[in-house]
């Protein structure tokens, strides 16, 4: 019996040994789920925000391509408003042009209207003069 107690003991360690194996395995098997489950949620995760970003994305490509139409617009308008601009600029100057020679028009008529003034003054000057020298004198030279 000597031998049959050896073998069973080497038997009874075996089965330990296999037992031990076995709840390691299982340990590593349950982690290895845990693991799977884990990456799997990781997954889900990434997807979903994945999805998010895709509708974050056209959100902000129709708002980009919206803002570029009122660029668009605000563009045109401000070249319509530069275009605006010049032409008044344009009839601005040529209002001013003719402001100015109008002003110098008026300017030589108002000169001419003086030089006339004192050309009338020293002729009614000159008539009073010729008055007093030849009409009035006579008169009086007649009388004494």
């Amino acid at each position: 019996m000597k031998g049959g107690k050896k073998q069973l003991q080497k038997l009874e360690s075996r089965v330990r040994e296999l037992e031990s194996e076995v709840e390691g395995e299982q340990r590593r098997g349950a982690d290895a789920v845990k693991g799977v489950r884990k990456y799997e949620r990781r997954v889900k995760e990434l997807t979903y925000q994945t999805e998010e970003d895709k509708k974050n994305m056209t959100r902000l490509q129709d708002l980009v391509d919206k803002l570029q139409l009122k660029v668009k617009a605000y563009k045109r308008q401000s070249e319509e408003a530069e275009e605006q601009a010049n032409t008044h600029m344009s009839r601005l100057r040529k209002v001013q042009h003719e402001l100015e020679e109008a002003q110098e028009r008026a300017d030589i008529a108002e000169s001419q209207v003086n030089k006339l003034r004192v050309k009338s003054r020293d002729a009614g000057k000159v008539r009073i003069y010729k008055k007093f020298l030849y009409g009035e004198n006579r008169k009086c030279i007649q009388n004494n």
